[in-house]
């Protein structure tokens, strides 16, 4: 068979092709439709043009346009440039991208990326991210624009992701259902804000001030996380900067994956999160410096702003002092707990926008539970203490069984039951971020909890289980006699390790009184197989709400009996059953 492929090619017969002829005429990088890891390469036959800024033999300054059609500039802030190089490094060099390609790099439309080595070991520690507006939305105070700023603190050389085809960042591209580009896991933190960096007061400052993520079994996954907002004052057109940053955190979300069931490809799986809002406390004293984080200061003129090259410090609530400032200097007008009942929200802000509006009123921005638009629209149960009465502690409550906001006026349970909707089944991503299902739903189940007697402690529970806006059973725990009072949990002093504690007690109790209503229903007659489904639970998260459903479909039946029998008694006893003090 060799000899009769080699006599065909030297008949002409057959034509080889060789790699040299198969290669493209560009880096291979530059049209892929693949995942976009690394910065496209200078043009096939462009040699950059190098600059020695401070006249000391070698250069400080490459200038070249990738092979995509991006004129870039990289500065060499630690001054290891050759003039034999095709690129900057990626440890304390910046890269100025002239996006709109009108001649200026640091200026409108344009994007920066600063890398910067803390500690001189040849490894960046944190990386900048700006991004300005166009000229046409310079004069917006929030929108286009970013700045951001990630800190590796467990130094897995990850930071932000970010589409080299065309510089913008993609923090929500990820894998399976969470595990996100960006260094959202483990030990680390970024600072945020959507914003043009010329618009903002105070570059030390941000509005996302910090995001923290607690590694707390040391795994590699986030099993809990700290947001703290500085939410600016806008300017008016004409002010010199229109995003003012105030130096006081007055919203702190706090979440938490009470079962700690992450792993690889799921990495984020918070189950509750409990928000303080206004108010709040001042942060200014928070200093943290960075060496090497000034930049060369001979390209501070190539920049429209330079400050974004003139940092030496940022001023955050850091790991070690943000909850001890969060409860101890903080002053707060609200707090809201929002629980995960279907469990389908892998990031934080599923388990944080549910907003104290119309119950029912469903829709991004319509003036509902789920108004803002990242809120998942039917699944969530939220508790709202409108006075912060209850300081943001919790309880357990006998109206079923589940972690409630001590203090909470109202509480509204949508239900999807199978979690269908947003994060589940339905679940969709665009480009930048989490987009919602291409409907929501008309109808859905509501539970509804209140505060009757203002004593802190929800004392009554409304059903409605056929989706029109009428209540099918509501109890009461006055008018069974049980008191609605429990022990409240200050979560000041508990740890990670404490709300878990909490989340499996809460579980373990939820199956075992689950059982108790099996015994019950099978005594009065009651064929328990149809609820097979329900009856083997195999984790923390299947006992929690596999118990809750099964005691509750055996409730409605025993209460139908009861009716069916015109049987007071018991009635009497499967309702002071079911709200008993949970074991």
């Amino acid at each position: 068979m060799k000899h009769i492929l080699f006599l065909l090619v030297s008949l002409g017969l057959l034509q080889v092709s060789t790699a040299q002829n198969s290669k493209p005429a560009y880096p291979w990088s530059a049209k892929i439709l693949l995942n976009s890891y690394r910065l496209i390469q200078p043009k096939p036959g462009m040699k950059p043009e190098f600059a020695d800024l401070d006249q000391d033999g070698d250069p400080d300054l490459m200038k070249y346009t990738t092979a995509n059609g991006f004129p870039v500039r990289w500065i060499d802030d630690d001054d290891d440039m050759h003039f034999s190089d095709i690129e900057g490094d990626t440890d304390n060099d910046c890269l100025m991208v002239d996006i709109n390609k009108d001649g200026q790099y640091g200026s409108h439309s344009d994007v920066v990326i600063d890398w910067v080595d803390t500690g001189n070991d040849g490894k960046a520690d944190l990386q900048i991210y700006s991004e300005f507006a166009t000229e046409k939305e310079k004069d917006k105070p929030w929108g286009p624009g970013h700045f951001m700023i990630n800190i590796d603190l467990d130094k897995d050389d990850i930071m932000n992701y970010i589409d080299w085809n065309n510089f913008r960042v993609r923090c929500w591209i990820h894998d399976g259902r969470s595990d996100f580009f960006e260094d959202y896991s483990g030990q680390t933190l970024f600072l945020k804000i959507h914003a043009s960096p010329q618009n903002i007061n105070d570059l030390r400052l941000n509005w996302e001030n910090p995001f923290l993520f607690y590694d707390v079994d040391k795994d590699g996954l986030t099993e809990s996380a700290i947001r703290l907002l500085d939410r600016p004052v806008y300017g008016k057109p004409g002010d010199q900067y229109l995003t003012k940053l105030t130096g006081k955190i007055d919203y702190v979300t706090m979440a938490y994956d009470l079962d700690n069931d992450n792993s690889p490809g799921n990495p984020f799986d918070f189950d509750m999160t409990i928000t303080l809002r206004g108010g709040g406390f001042d942060y200014m004293d928070q200093v943290h410096r960075f060496p090497n984080l000034r930049g060369l200061p001979e390209t501070d003129s190539l920049f429209m702003d330079p400050r974004i090259r003139q940092l030496e410090e940022f001023i955050y609530p850091d790991h070690t002092n943000a909850r001890n400032l969060v409860f101890n200097r903080g002053k707060w007008n609200e707090a809201w707990l929002v629980y995960d009942e279907d469990d389908d929200c892998e990031r934080w802000e599923r388990v944080e926008l549910l907003d104290p509006k119309e119950p029912f009123t469903i829709g991004a921005r319509k003036g509902g539970l789920d108004d803002n638009p990242q809120s998942d629209p039917v699944g969530d149960r939220g508790d709202w203490d409108l006075d912060n009465s209850g300081k943001g502690n919790i309880y357990v409550s006998p109206l079923d069984g589940k972690i409630h906001l001590f203090g909470a006026e109202k509480g509204y349970w949508r239900v999807d039951q199978n979690a269908f909707y947003y994060q589940g089944m339905g679940g969709l991503y665009d480009g930048y971020g989490p987009v919602r299902t291409p409907a929501d739903p008309t109808v859905f189940p509501m539970i509804s909890y209140q505060d009757t007697d203002n004593n802190g402690f929800f004392d009554k529970i409304a059903y409605d289980l056929d989706g029109d806006k009428q209540d099918d059973f509501t109890f009461s725990l006055k008018d069974l006699g049980i008191s609605d009072v429990s022990e409240v949990l200050p979560i000041a002093s508990m740890s990670y390790a404490d709300f878990r504690k909490l989340k499996t007690r809460v579980a373990s109790a939820a199956w075992k009184n689950a059982l108790s209503f099996v015994d019950i229903a099978e005594k009065q007659g009651i064929n328990t197989e149809w609820y097979a489904l329900l009856k083997h639970p195999k984790s923390v998260r299947q006992q929690y709400a596999q118990g809750y459903w099964l005691k509750f479909y055996l409730l409605l039946d025993l209460l139908e009996k009861a009716g069916q029998e015109q049987n007071k008694e018991l009635e009497t006893k499967v309702l002071s059953t079911y709200f008993g003090k949970y074991s």
